[in-house]
C-alpha cells in the first residue's frame, strides 16, 4: 500500500480511508512555514502580557485564572496529565494511527501555535509505529476529545504507555529505545494536542468506511438472494428510478442490474410466473439502501470537512499575532453524521434479514422450509436467522440518536456537548452486527440458489456462489453453523472487486 503524504486542510476521503486500512504517513513539508508563523504568534501574544485562554490563564471554569510567566510550561504539562482520566478498553490499533494523522494534519495548518519540532515529534510517532494507548471512554465531545486526546499527549511527553512492535511498554521506556528524547511543552502546546474532535472524527471515519464496505456486499447479497427467490429484475429497471430523482437510488438500482444480467434462473420465470410483485426486501432495495448511499455520502463530506479542519482552541492568526477564542472543538458536526452512519447500518442489516426470512419460508420465497431438503428431520437455517434478527434488534437500540443527549460538563462552563465520541465509537460494533446478518444472507441465498440447479444465476452471481462453496458446502444435513457464518463474514468483509469486474458497486466520494 503507497504512503498517504498529508496535505494540511486538503487530503481527501480516500487518503484518510487508505490511512485507516494501513497505509503509512508523511507530512506534506509545504506546511513547515504556515506551523512556524503561528508558534512565533504565541511568543508575541505571551510578550504582550494580555490574558489568553489555556495560554497564560487556567482552563475550563478557572480561565479566569491568571498564570505566572514562570509556570506556563507546567501549565502545559498539568492539563495534559490532569486530563488523562479516560477509562475503558484500549484503542484499536487502526484507529490510534488514524486519529495520530488526524491529529497531524490539524496541527500542521499553523492555527494552533505549536512549535515545528511538536509536529515532528507527532510525525515520527507515527512513522515508528509508537501508538499510544488510549481509554475509549471518557470523551463527551466538547471542548473536544479531551481525556483521549490527553492520553495521546501524555505518550510523548513519557506518561503513559504505548504499543511498539507488537508490545505494550511504558511510553518513557519505548521512546527511549528508539532515541526520542520526551517532548518538553511549550506555550499552548498542551492544550492544542488535547483540544480538537480526531478522537470523534477517528471512529467517524472508520464506521463511515465500513458501512461503505457492507453496502456494497448488501447488493451482492441482495442480489444473489433475489434470484434464489426467483424475484424480478423489473423494479431495477432504470425508468422507475430516473422518475424518482435520488442519485443512491439509481446507483444501487444499476448495480442490481448489473449483477444480475444474464442470470438463466431469473430467464426461467420471464413467462407463466403467478407472482405480480415481490416482497419489498427484494423490489425495494434500491429505495432502501439507495437512501442509504445517499445519507452516507452527505456523512463522508462532514467527515472530510471535519478531518481536513482545525478544532482546537484558542486558534492563532499569525499576521497580526492573535488569539482567537471560538468554539471550533466542539463536535455537533461529527455527531449528527456518526447518527446517520448509525441510521444507515441499522437499514442495511435491516432489510437484509428480512431477505433470510422470506427465504426460509416456503410460502414466500416457494423453496424448501427452511432452506433444507429434509425440513423436522433438519431445522436448516431456522436459527440462522433467528441469530440475524437478534442482531438487528441490537442495531436498532444502538440507532438512537446520540447528539441529542447532551449532560452538562466543567460546572456548567460546557453547558452543551455533542457525545460525539459516543456516537461515533458504537459504529464499529453495529458494523460487525451487519456484517454477520450479510454472511448469514450469504449463505442463504447461495443455499437458495443450489435448489435451482442446473439453472445458473449470472456470470457475476456465480463467481460469488463459487467463492462461498470453496468455503462452506452445501447445507444437506444440519450441522454447526457457527463455523460456516465466520466464514461467510470474512468474505462479506473481503475485497469484492476481482470477483465483480463487470459489476461495480457505487462507493463514496
Amino acid at each position: 500500500m503507497a504512503d498517504v503524504a498529508l496535505r494540511p486542510g486538503r487530503t481527501s476521503l480516500a487518503d484518510w480511508r487508505a490511512i485507516y486500512r494501513g497505509a503509512r504517513v508523511t507530512l506534506d513539508n509545504a506546511c513547515h512555514a504556515a506551523v512556524a508563523a503561528g508558534a512565533r504568534a504565541v511568543e508575541s501574544i505571551l510578550a504582550w502580557g494580555a490574558p489568553v485562554y489555556g495560554v497564560n490563564t487556567g482552563f475550563g471554569r478557572l480561565a479566569s485564572v491568571r498564570i505566572d510567566p514562570a509556570d506556563i510550561a507546567q501549565l502545559q504539562r498539568n492539563i495534559v496529565l490532569s486530563h488523562s482520566a479516560g477509562v475503558g478498553e484500549p484503542m484499536p490499533e487502526a484507529l490510534v494511527r488514524l486519529m495520530l494523522a488526524l491529529k497531524l494534519a490539524s496541527l500542521g495548518q499553523g492555527a494552533s501555535g505549536v512549535r515545528l519540532q511538536t509536529v515532528q515529534f507527532l510525525e515520527d510517532m507515527l512513522a515508528r509505529d509508537l501508538l499510544p494507548v488510549v481509554p475509549v471512554q471518557g470523551s463527551v465531545g466538547a471542548s473536544g476529545d479531551l481525556a483521549p486526546l490527553a492520553h495521546m499527549a501524555a505518550t510523548m511527553i513519557g506518561i503513559g504507555e504505548v504499543t511498539h512492535a507488537g508490545e505494550r511498554k511504558p511510553a518513557a521506556a519505548a521512546l527511549a529505545q528508539v532515541g526520542m528524547p520526551p517532548l518538553e511543552l511549550a506555550a499552548k502546546e498542551g492544550l492544542a494536542l488535547l483540544n480538537g474532535t480526531q478522537f470523534s472524527t477517528a471512529y467517524a471515519l472508520a464506521g463511515l468506511f465500513e458501512a461503505e464496505a457492507l453496502l456494497q456486499a448488501s447488493l451482492i447479497t441482495g442480489a444473489l438472494s433475489t434470484d434464489a427467490a426467483r424475484g424480478s429484475d423489473a423494479p431495477f429497471d432504470p425508468r422507475i428510478h430516473a422518475l424518482r430523482g435520488h442519485r443512491g437510488q439509481i446507483d444501487v438500482a444499476r448495480s442490481l442490474r448489473a449483477l444480475l444480467a444474464g442470470s438463466a434462473i431469473r430467464a426461467s420465470h420471464l413467462l407463466g410466473d403467478d407472482r405480480v410483485q415481490d416482497p419489498y426486501c427484494l423490489r425495494c432495495q434500491p429505495q432502501v439502501v439507495g437512501a442509504a448511499l445517499d445519507i452516507l455520502r452527505h456523512a463522508a463530506a462532514t467527515l472530510q470537512t471535519e478531518a481536513n479542519g482545525v478544532s482546537d482552541n484558542p486558534l492563532i492568526s499569525a499576521e497580526p499575532p492573535e488569539a482567537l477564542s471560538g468554539g471550533n472543538f466542539h463536535g455537533e458536526p461529527v455527531a449528527f453524521a456518526a447518527d446517520i452512519i448509525a441510521l444507515a447500518l441499522c437499514e442495511i442489516g435491516s432489510i437484509a434479514e428480512r431477505r433470510i426470512a422470506m427465504l426460509i419460508d416456503p410460502t414466500l420465497s416457494r423453496l424448501p422450509a427452511f432452506l433444507t431438503p429434509k425440513p423436522g428431520l433438519n431445522s436448516g437455517f431456522m436459527l440462522a436467522q433467528v441469530t440475524a434478527a437478534a442482531l438487528v434488534a441490537e442495531n436498532r437500540q444502538r440507532a438512537m440518536p446520540a447528539s441529542v443527549d447532551s449532560v452538562p460538563t466543567s460546572a456548567n462552563q460546557e453547558d452543551h456537548v455533542s457525545m460525539s465520541a459516543h456516537a461515533a465509537r458504537r459504529l464499529l460494533p453495529m458494523a460487525d452486527n451487519v456484517a454477520a446478518v450479510l454472511g448469514i444472507e450469504l449463505l442463504a441465498a447461495a443455499q437458495g440458489c443450489d435448489f435451482h440447479a442446473p439453472l445458473t444465476s449470472s456470470i457475476a452471481l456465480e463467481r460469488v456462489r463459487a467463492k462461498v462453496r470453496a468455503e462452506v458446502p452445501h447445507l444437506e444435513e444440519d450441522r454447526a453453523m457457527a463455523p460456516d457464518i465466520a466464514k461467510a463474514i470474512g468474505m462479506v468483509r473481503s475485497d469484492w472487486s476481482e470477483v465483480l469486474p463487470e459489476a461495480p458497486l457505487p462507493t463514496l466520494p
